[in-house]
């Protein structure tokens, strides 16, 4: 998987999480502050805002004012946004994303496309 590829995965990650949680809001008043942190959500994954700077902004939002919604939420995203976001991921799990790191970035080097899958299920022993 290249960067371009690996983008949108991620984005493609983030924009079914908003749809998600703004589903889950549904029935809150507008001016309720998880259904406008869910709005929120929604918004960056439409491209309104900037995705590197109010991503990790919000997952911190998320995780600190709502910790029930955090198992639901992308662990691939947390390594994506980096940073704090970091901080809610054990280090095994850093050190897995961190191999899957290596090796995209090594299959992008011999310009190959790197099966994110299939190499994850290959790290975490699954096939």
């Amino acid at each position: 998987m290249n960067d371009e590829l690996y983008l949108e995965h991620c984005h493609q990650l983030l924009s079914d999480f908003a749809d998600t949680l703004f589903l889950r809001t549904d029935g809150l008043e507008a001016q309720n502050i998880f259904r406008q942190l869910a709005a929120t959500f929604q918004n960056l994954a439409n491209g309104q805002g900037d995705l590197y700077a109010d991503g990790p902004v919000l997952v911190a939002r998320l995780f600190t004012t709502y910790p029930d919604f955090a198992p639901p939420f992308p662990r691939e995203l947390l390594w994506f946004f980096g940073g704090d976001c970091l901080h809610y991921m054990p280090d095994e799990e850093i050190a897995i994303f961190q191999q899957l790191e290596d090796l995209r970035l090594q299959a992008a080097a011999r310009g190959e496309t790197l099966n994110l899958q299939e190499a994850r299920a290959k790290l975490l022993k699954l096939q």
